[in-house]
C-alpha cells in the first residue's frame, strides 16, 4: 500500500510517518482507523506533491502496544508473504520479539485482532492426531481429542496442568458442550455422537439413520433450539489407526437431531467429505469445511429445521504459494470472521469471504475453539501438540 522512507519516534512519544503510498486516499483512512484505534491521540495527516505525513501523539498507556503497532506494520507492508513459521524451539521458554512474526495479516481488517505484545504458546506435546477442542466454561478447561490413542485429553486454566480426561474415549474426533454444560463428542469407534451426563451415564444422541449404521462422526455444534448438528464422514471408517475399518453403509452427509424428539434429520449429503462445522454468530447461516473434493468451505441460510442457498464461501490455498490447502475444524468470532485450521496453521476468513490473515504453526493444524475467561483465547489442535494464543476478538458461541 505505501513505500515507506522515514518513520521516527521521538523522546516525546510523537510518531512521524512519511511515505509515498500508492492510493493517498486509502492510505489516510487506514491509518486514522489503525491509530486510533490503538489509543493515539491528536493524529494529523497531510499530503503534498504524493508525499504523506502523519503525525500522532501517544499517552504514555498506549506507547508499547503502538509502537509495536508501528514496527509491525512497517515490515509486513515491506516483507513477501511467507506461509514457513519462524524457527523457535516451542519447548523451551525463550522470549520471542514481540509482535509474535507468526500472526500474519493479509488484509487491514486483520489488524485489530492482532495483540501485538503476545506469542504463540505451545500447552502441551504428546498427542498422536490432536483434534476437537471444545471450551468448558463453568471447569475452566480445554478438552480436546487424541483420535489414534483413544483418549481425550484436559488443559486445566488454573495451573496449566493437562491430564487424560477419558480413556478410553471411542476414538473421538469433535467435541463440544450444550447449553446445559454437558458434553458432547463424536465418536469414530462407535460411530456415533453420544452425550455425557453429569451423573456419569452416556446417552447416545445418533449411531443410524433410516435404520443404516453412520459413517463416523466428526464434528459438532448445538444451536439454541436445543438441535445437535453434525457431520458424518469416512475418515474414521477407512482404517484402524483412528477407529476400525469398516464399509460405508450411508453417503456422507449433514446432520440435525431434534433435542425435544430425538429425530434425525439429513440436511445435505452433496459434499465430498464433510467435517468442520459452526454457525454464524446470529444461527442465520451454516458453514461447513468440505476436505474432500474441490476442497472448500461452503455456507447455506438456516431456514428452520433445513439449509438453503448454499455455495462457496472460499477455497483456501496456502497464502503465498498457490498450493491447496484446506480447511479442517472451523469457529466463528463475534464479528463474523470463520477461523479455520488450514496450512499453514490458520486462516482467517471475513464474512464476505475474503481471506484476511493466518497463524503460522509448525505442524498441521485440524481444529480451533475461543476459550478462557474472556473467551479471547485461540486454541488450536495441531498433530502433536496444543497452541494458545490471545486474540483481539471473542469467540461466538459457547463452546
Amino acid at each position: 500500500m505505501s513505500r515507506w522512507s522515514f518513520t521516527k519516534i521521538d523522546a516525546n512519544m510523537k510518531v512521524v510517518i512519511l511515505g509515498f503510498p500508492e492510493k493517498l486516499s486509502l492510505w489516510h483512512d487506514w491509518q486514522k482507523e489503525y491509530f486510533r484505534e490503538r489509543g493515539f491521540e491528536k493524529l494529523t495527516v497531510w499530503s503534498r506533491g504524493g508525499l504523506s505525513k502523519t503525525e500522532v501523539n501517544m499517552n504514555r498507556r498506549s506507547f508499547l502496544r503502538g509502537a509495536i503497532g508501528v514496527a509491525a506494520v512497517r515490515l509486513q507492508q515491506q516483507a513477501p508473504i511467507s506461509s514457513i513459521p519462524t524457527p523457535r524451539d516451542f519447548s523451551r521458554q525463550d522470549p520471542i520479539q514481540y509482535p509474535d512474526p507468526d500472526i500474519v495479516a493479509l488484509d487491514n481488517r486483520f489488524r485489530p485482532y492482532i495483540v501485538n505484545n503476545t506469542v504463540i504458546r505451545r500447552l502441551h506435546f504428546g498427542t498422536l492426531w490432536a483434534e476437537g477442542p471444545a471450551w468448558n466454561g463453568v471447569g475452566h478447561y480445554l478438552v480436546w481429542s487424541d483420535i489414534p490413542n483413544n483418549v481425550q485429553m484436559r488443559w486445566i486454566e488454573d495451573d496449566a496442568r493437562v491430564t487424560t480426561f477419558r480413556n478410553p474415549s471411542g476414538y473421538s474426533n469433535g467435541n463440544t458442550f450444550d447449553f446445559e454444560g454437558r458434553q458432547l463428542s463424536c465418536e469414530h469407534g462407535g460411530r456415533r455422537v453420544v452425550r455425557y451426563e453429569p451423573n456419569g451415564t452416556v446417552t447416545v444422541i445418533a449411531e443410524k439413520f433410516q435404520g443404516k449404521r453412520l459413517n463416523s462422526p466428526n464434528d459438532i455444534v448445538v444451536h439454541p433450539d436445543g438441535s445437535i448438528w453434525f457431520t458424518d464422514p469416512p475418515y474414521g471408517i477407512r482404517g484402524n489407526y483412528e477407529g476400525f475399518k469398516a464399509d460405508s453403509e450411508l453417503p456422507v452427509a449433514v446432520y440435525r437431531v431434534d433435542g425435544k424428539t430425538g429425530q434425525i434429520d439429513k440436511l445435505n449429503d452433496e459434499l465430498g467429505g464433510p467435517n468442520g462445522i459452526c454457525f454464524s454468530p446470529d444461527y442465520k447461516k451454516l458453514y461447513v469445511a468440505d476436505t474432500g473434493a474441490p476442497r472448500e468451505i461452503k455456507v447455506w441460510d438456516i431456514d428452520g429445521k433445513t439449509i438453503r442457498n448454499g455455495k462457496r464461501f472460499v477455497q483456501l490455498d496456502i497464502p503465498g504459494t498457490g498450493q491447496p490447502s484446506a480447511a479442517d475444524g472451523i469457529r466463528c468470532d463475534v464479528d463474523g470472521n470463520v477461523w479455520a485450521g488450514a496450512r499453514p496453521g490458520v486462516q482467517v476468513i471475513a464474512p464476505n469471504g475474503d481471506r484476511i490473515g493466518m497463524i503460522r504453526l509448525p505442524e498441521t493444524c485440524a481444529n480451533v475453539c475461543f476459550g478462557g475467561a474472556k473467551r479471547n483465547r485461540l486454541f488450536m489442535t495441531a498433530s502433536e501438540s496444543l497452541y494458545a494464543v490471545y486474540v483481539e476478538t471473542t469467540g461466538a458461541h459457547i463452546a
